[in-house]
């Protein structure tokens, strides 16, 4: 489920990312994350599957439901990464204006 649930995020950002119409919002960065998470578990399931052999392909309910909120949250942590960078580099003026603004 982890790698099924971090693919399925790349994909749906790098798509994102195709279809830009300008880089301001950095979603390269957020593609780089989750096909790095996406390789991470690919990894891990080439080695777990050489573990189990054919029990691989019949986990127990509990463990999937494991590996589905890790999955969302490996997603989720990307997603807080990707803002944190957002708010310190700034592209859009955004953070800059508003602390401008609250100032005065």
């Amino acid at each position: 489920m982890t790698l099924l649930i971090t693919v399925f995020a790349a994909v749906i950002v790098t798509v994102k990312w195709y279809n830009r119409k300008d880089d301001s919002m950095k979603l390269g960065i957020l593609c780089f994350l989750y096909w790095g998470a996406s390789i991470m578990w690919l990894v891990d399931a080439i080695f777990e599957y050489a573990e189990l052999k054919a029990e691989y392909f019949t986990p127990a309910l509990e463990d999937m439901l494991n590996d589905a909120f890790l999955g969302l949250s490996v997603v989720a942590l990307g997603l807080v990464i990707w803002i944190v960078r957002l708010l310190i580099t700034d592209p859009k003026g955004s953070v800059r204006t508003a602390l401008k603004k609250q100032q005065n």
